[in-house]
């Protein structure tokens, strides 16, 4: 891998992804580069450079990587592995592997792009299961939320590795100093919550991190933690219903603003304060969930990303290239090796 000599990271960017593909992924990419990223992108050779011919790339590292199949949104993750090995995400995987790129971005399926990084880069020695790391806006500082859907059903010591791994997410791409570690459950006290929780708490409490115990799902968007730790399906769940609510309050709020002439009028004087709010509770600003504990970097995004979240996601994934979080993960894991060391029973994957 060509990470601990970076100087500047090169992104493997799955071009075709995304519900508008090439048309929104390419200049978003372009718009990154601008940023002082290198760009590979990835996909139908024609197509990309029919988008590219519409920029002005002069002086930028923007290269073009041919792939001659894409994998659908209606795919299984497992036709990306075998019917489609030059799927612009398969490719966009392998480059990494083969060290002529640091890093991949991709905004098509998020169970491929799961299943390529898995399978096609592997994991870091030590890592039972890889895991997504969403990143979600709060009162105060953002909130990493881990496991958000890699993995349908895990165990105490999948847990607790995906503290470790969010731990240093929060550190290297958040740049938080000592994050702390809540662990999601149906109360604050310990000893609540089923068997996995219980035995994961045990395993956090032993660990060099900042455990704070049990948080409910209220919690999240407080500030007060900067890591929530929970099962892939809890966590995909609580994902879902964050975003939808902000959808919905979004709507709401806007029909509420337009029912009266008072309301409108408030709404033109508060307008500078509205947009502050959509900023926050906007996805785009973080970009995507960076799949953690493989051996690269990949941040797989929202299929209806737009132009912010592809450029932020490529940020995401640049950063972490910079600062080695990989490397990190594994330094972590070595320094809990007592704890990592114990027998955990594989599970499924979403993927």
């Amino acid at each position: 891998m060509p990470n601990s000599e970076v100087q500047i990271p090169r992104i493997a960017v799955d071009a075709m992804g995304g519900d508008y593909g090439p048309s929104l992924v390419v200049p978003s990419a372009v718009k990154a580069a601008r940023d002082g990223i290198g760009i590979v992108l990835v996909g139908d050779e024609d197509v990309i450079k029919e988008e590219l011919a519409r920029l002005d790339i002069s002086g930028l590292d923007v290269t073009v990587v041919p792939a001659s199949q894409v994998v659908e949104m209606d795919d299984k993750p497992s036709d990306a592995l075998r019917r489609k090995k030059d799927s612009s995400i398969q490719v966009a995987c392998r480059y990494v592997k083969d060290g002529k790129a640091d890093g991949v971005v991709s905004a098509g399926n998020s169970g491929a792009s799961v299943a390529c990084g898995i399978f096609v880069l592997g994991r870091i020695k030590g890592v039972l299961r890889p895991a997504l790391a969403g990143i979600m806006p709060t009162e105060k500082d953002p909130v990493v939320l881990i496991d958000v859907g890699a993995n349908v059903d895990s165990k105490p010591l999948h847990l607790f590795q995906f503290g470790l791994m969010a731990d240093v997410l929060a550190r290297d791409v958040l740049g938080m100093k000592d994050p702390s570690i809540g662990l999601l459950s149906i109360g604050e006290e310990e000893g609540k919550g089923n068997a996995m929780v219980r035995e994961a708490y045990d395993l956090l409490r032993e660990s060099q991190l900042k455990f704070i115990g049990n948080v409910e799902g209220r919690d999240i968007f407080t500030g007060d933690v900067d890591v929530v730790v929970c099962d892939g399906f809890v966590g995909n769940v609580a994902l879902k219903l964050s975003e939808g609510l902000a959808q919905s309050m979004g709507r709401i709020l806007k029909e509420e603003l337009k029912s009266s002439w008072l309301s409108k009028l408030g709404t033109l004087l508060s307008l500078r304060a509205f947009k502050r709010f959509r900023r926050v509770v906007d996805y785009a600003e973080y970009g995507g969930a960076p799949l953690l504990g493989l051996k690269g970097i990949v941040v797989v995004c929202h299929g209806k990303s737009n132009e912010l979240a592809i450029v932020n996601a490529i940020k995401v994934a640049a950063t972490s290239v910079r600062n080695k979080m990989h490397e990190h993960l594994a330094e972590g894991l070595a320094a809990h090796k007592g704890l990592s060391g114990k027998t955990g029973k594989t599970t499924k994957s979403a993927a």
